[in-house]
């Protein structure tokens, strides 16, 4: 059965049809990588974004039939994976700090960087690059967890504001109006520290 350009909805529908356990192996193998990074970055520890993959996997097995038609599969698999992780948060009763650059280091902090130098003076004419980065790790792992799940779904994972609201079950609205309390609240620390200060003509 061929299944390159097939859809995950299709690869799912099938699954529900007659138990395609191929079509199951290649939508996880589909999303192994995206899925498990950002599991790791929402929980900050690798062998417990692991076992949150698997549980992940396991409920969308278990789940599969309560999928709706005309639903797309990412954001359904995101909403999943997301309760996983907070229930696994609770479970565990610690709260690591979110590793933003595991996988590029300061690339993948770029774009966030840039929000937080809203008055035009990066953050690496301030601080050397590796304070920089501690910095950010540190001050995202202080936000609320509402803001910071909005955070890593929309500038890490690049969903749009409506796959983001799908897996949080919220309105468009309020993922933006998080997003904004995120980045308002990274630039008052950014300014708290006293990084946003040094430079004022």
């Amino acid at each position: 059965m061929a299944t390159d350009g097939v859809s995950d909805e299709e690869l799912l529908r099938r699954c529900r049809a007659g138990g395609d356990r191929n079509a199951f192996e290649l939508l996880v193998h589909r999303y192994e990588n995206e899925l498990f990074n950002y599991l790791r970055r929402y929980l900050g520890n690798a062998e417990m974004a692991e076992d949150v993959f698997q549980a992940t996997f396991l409920q969308v097995h278990l789940k599969q039939d309560q999928f709706e038609e005309g639903r797309r599969f990412r954001p359904w698999l995101y909403t999943i994976a997301t309760h996983q992780a907070i229930d696994a948060q609770r479970r565990n009763k610690r709260h690591r700090m979110v590793s933003l650059d595991h996988r590029t280091g300061e690339d993948d902090l770029g774009a966030l960087v840039d929000m937080l130098a809203a008055d035009g003076r990066t953050a690496t004419e301030q601080l050397q690059a590796a304070e920089t980065c501690d910095w950010v790790r540190s001050a995202v792992d202080e936000l609320p967890e509402p803001l910071r799940a909005a955070l890593l779904l929309v500038y890490h994972q690049g969903m749009k504001y409506r796959e983001a609201a799908d897996v949080l079950g919220i309105p468009v609205g309020t993922v933006k109006s998080r997003l904004h309390s995120a980045l308002r609240k990274l630039n008052e620390s950014w300014s708290r520290s006293g990084n946003g200060a040094a430079d004022t003509d």
